[in-house]
């Protein structure tokens, strides 16, 4: 189960489940390739089929930006594919 983005800590933040580990790596895969053809990379942490993301940008003074709402936008469109 996944909930909305919310702003946690200065950071937008978001936790994603599912149903085991390889499914959450493959997730990380896909955001990891997003990520980096958006030169923006998020604070992400994963645990067995948990993955918590927070989007932020540290060279704007650790705030959220355009930037940190256009990533968090394609990450959830990778939910809905």
């Amino acid at each position: 189960m996944t909930q909305a983005w919310q702003e946690q800590d200065g950071a937008l933040y978001k936790k994603f489940e599912f149903a085991n580990f390889a499914e959450a790596f493959a997730f990380m895969t896909q955001v990891a390739a997003l990520a980096e053809k958006q030169n923006h990379h998020p604070d992400w942490s994963n645990s067995w089929n948990v993955v918590e993301i927070s989007l932020r940008s540290h060279d704007k003074g650790g705030k959220v930006t355009d930037r940190d709402i256009r990533l968090a936008a394609a990450i959830d469109e990778l939910q809905q594919s």
